[in-house]
């Protein structure tokens, strides 16, 4: 499949393939892109809810001080299966498997991914992995957290370690596929005209997502393995007892995580900007510098791991090189926040829902990202470390970002995956419900980590009861935010009016196409003239001329 393939082809193999049909047979044996789409849509919103319930256990637990709901086991375990389903099910793959898969094809003009049928089977592995993992962590649960830090997984947490850890080594390989489809799609499939800088920041960002998924996935694969080798034949890598340096597990651990963060991230940033120029009704600012940006955060991300080691005992020349490192991979995500602001400054913004979860993500991004530089500040570190605070920026990044960009990526492109609109007036609803519910969760958090009180503990002194009840009940007030658009999306795909195949004016190749797509995409190859968000000198919402 090359960018030589005649209209005639096009129309010819769209013909053949334009009454795929609808069975479960194939569906599980699709090899186009967007129905793999709407496989990882169904899977990651199922893990999202196990995730979420786990996490409602736990503040429900933190209401009062004392462990009156949960016992201490339980209570980690509640923790680890939250951590665990949520990082490795939901974060990691959410954007790039669901939107990524979805319209990285159409975006460049292409009719599917590189490979088909390896798409097909990286959904499968990742079904396959974490519906292991999570068999395995409910039935005899898991205490480790979702980081597996040695030697506690390596020593004394129970047997079901070894299986949740062969569950997630397994999920690795379907990024790893991803990863690999990504790039090769985007170096050999792009439509004639596409250049590289007339690619949509989106086809930017998960190119650089992939980069870092086929690089740093590996590493943490082999880690866990490593582990499991390890308790199981007792083979001395991180086991003390054995002969096994700890220390070496967080260090391969977080070379791996940390540019995990941007995996997560990244992709957010990528729906953000094609948000905000579309809303915004402006040529996106600076789109050079914002390309690059995305790809020096996938670069610098993987020299900044040892600032989740401060307090681990390594020297103080690496602390100093990993907070400097650290500060610089905030230059370019600055970047990305300024050029945001400045395409909006003096646009025609229309406050759409879309529009609203994606100033939502700045807002929220930007608040992770200041007190992250608070962490990589070894002094203050130390006095926060393995606190609320820690967890209150983490959530504020992945959280409070990824998923607010999700939501508004699905939001925006909602009428081209699906040809349906939705309730613009819940969509708003729920944005302002998340925002709000979402602060109200967390923030209390940064004040509690300040004053000593530490992460992971079912019980805690009376004083800090007030900050907990206000978290607990900004969570409920979460919850019911993130049932929202799944009711209203849900609603839509059987009683909301037709969208046509451009509701909101946008520019973009996949914006030319029906909606939703036709098995191949275009009715014959698209060709590209002109660079990308040509917005300038128009009315808001007038028509737009194609790319």
């Amino acid at each position: 499949m090359s960018n030589a393939t005649s209209a005639g082809d096009y129309r010819a193999t769209k013909s053949y393939l334009h009454h795929e049909p609808h069975s479960i047979r194939a569906w599980l044996l699709t090899t186009d892109h967007k129905r793999i789409a709407w496989l990882f849509i169904a899977s990651i919103t199922f893990f999202f809810v196990i995730g979420g319930l786990a996490a409602t256990l736990i503040r429900l637990e933190l209401i009062t001080p004392v462990g009156d709901l949960l016992t201490a086991e339980g209570y980690n375990r509640t923790f680890s299966l939250h951590g665990i389903v949520m990082v490795w099910f939901f974060l990691v793959p959410a954007i790039p498997a669901t939107l990524g898969n979805f319209l990285l094809p159409i975006m460049i003009g292409a009719r599917d991914l590189a490979f088909p049928r390896l798409n097909l089977l990286s959904w499968y592995v990742y079904i396959l992995g974490a519906l292991f993992t999570v068999f395995a962590v409910v039935a005899g649960g898991v205490d480790t957290g979702w980081t597996f830090y040695t030697p506690l997984s390596s020593m004394f947490a129970n047997g079901n370690v070894v299986a949740a850890i062969i569950g997630v080594f397994v999920v690795g390989f379907s990024s790893i596929l991803t990863g690999i489809n990504f790039i090769a799609t985007v170096h050999t499939m792009r439509a004639p005209g596409l250049t590289w800088f007339r690619l949509p920041l989106f086809v930017w960002a998960i190119y650089a997502t992939a980069l870092i998924m086929v690089l740093a996935t590996p590493v943490l694969a082999i880690t866990l393995l490593m582990v499991a080798l390890e308790r199981l034949f007792q083979i001395g890598i991180f086991n003390p007892a054995l002969g096994g340096d700890p220390l070496l597990f967080q260090h391969l651990f977080w070379f791996y995580s940390h540019p995990a963060v941007y995996i997560m991230i990244l992709p957010g940033m990528g729906v953000v900007s094609e948000i905000i120029t579309c809303f915004a009704r402006k040529r996106i600012f600076g789109y050079r510098f914002m390309a690059y940006s995305l790809l020096a955060i996938a670069f610098i991300g993987f020299l900044v791991w040892g600032h989740h080691m401060f307090v681990s005992g390594q020297t103080t020349y690496a602390s100093l090189a990993f907070g400097l490192l650290s500060f610089l991979v905030a230059i370019p995500s600055a970047v990305k926040v300024f050029n945001w602001t400045a395409t909006l400054y003096k646009g025609r913004i229309h406050f759409d829902g879309a529009m609203l979860y994606a100033l939502g993500f700045v807002a929220l991004f930007t608040i992770g990202g200041l007190t992250g530089l608070f962490l990589a500040s070894v002094a203050l570190d130390v006095q926060v470390h393995d606190t609320y605070f820690v967890v209150a920026h983490f959530h504020y990044i992945m959280v409070g970002g990824m998923v607010m960009a999700y939501l508004g990526g699905l939001h925006f492109w909602w009428p081209k995956i699906s040809g349906r609109l939705f309730s613009e007036f819940w969509a708003k609803v729920s944005a302002i419900t998340i925002f709000v519910g979402f602060n109200l969760t967390f923030f209390p958090q940064f004040i509690m980590g300040y004053l000593g009180m530490p992460r992971r503990y079912h019980t805690y002194t009376p004083e800090f009861t007030s900050y907990h009840v206000i978290s607990s009940l900004g969570a409920l007030l979460l919850a019911a935010g993130y049932l929202l658009p799944l009711l209203n999306l849900g609603w839509s795909m059987f009683w909301g009016k037709r969208s046509g195949s451009n509701p909101w004016h946008a520019t973009g190749l996949e914006w030319q196409a029906h909606s939703p797509p036709p098995p191949l995409n275009f009715e014959s190859v698209p060709e590209v003239t002109e660079p990308p968000y040509n917005y300038d000198a128009r009315d808001p919402f007038d028509g737009s001329r194609p790319q």
